[in-house]
């Protein structure tokens, strides 16, 4: 399946990514005191979960449409 997306969107998902790996290492980070780790890694997993989801429904739900071309992150056949 081939996905056309712009870098915005590009750069959105990867964030979101982020946000999500930021609060999954915070749970597991043993060194960072107990109580306010849990409440800031919890925030950041369900942000980072829950923003995820609409995303990859906007970019997966498109349709290609040979009328707009928008540039994507392929590089151009050389001639």
């Amino acid at each position: 399946m081939r996905v056309n997306m712009t870098v915005p969107e590009l750069m959105l998902i990867a964030a979101t990514r982020g946000v999500l790996g930021i609060g999954i290492g915070l749970l597991l980070a043993p060194r960072i005191a107990g109580s306010p780790r849990k409440a800031v890694g919890l925030t950041l997993l369900a942000v980072g979960a829950l923003s995820t989801i609409p995303l990859a429904m906007e970019v997966f739900g498109k349709k290609s449409s040979t009328s707009e071309r928008r540039p994507t992150m392929e590089p151009s056949p050389v001639r």
